[in-house]
């Protein structure tokens, strides 16, 4: 099992120092031996990136790392299909 948790405060000077805060978490079980909580969240990524690259959904050259949204929105979309999602939820104080 893989537990993610990510709290992320911040202010927002532009609408008079307004502070908020974001509370994103992921919980991924492992089925078996083989389709492991890790293989999940680290190998499936990475096949669904090759997967649109080869299919021409993401048709970027040379190497780059994902933080692109030509590359993350995609892959993230699809990790939702084999339900792999972050939660989130926006507080503000």
């Amino acid at each position: 099992m893989i537990v993610m948790l990510h709290e992320i405060e911040y202010e927002n000077l532009k609408a008079k120092s307004q502070k908020s805060k974001i509370t994103s978490s992921l919980v991924v079980k492992g089925e078996n031996s083989l389709r492991t909580a890790m293989a999940k969240t680290v190998g499936l990524p990475l096949g669904i990136a090759v997967k649109l690259i080869l299919n021409g959904t993401i048709d970027l050259t040379g190497l780059h790392i994902p933080t692109k949204k030509d590359i993350y929105e995609p892959v993230l979309k699809e990790l939702e299909e084999h339900e792999i999602k972050f939660n989130e939820e926006i507080k503000e104080a």
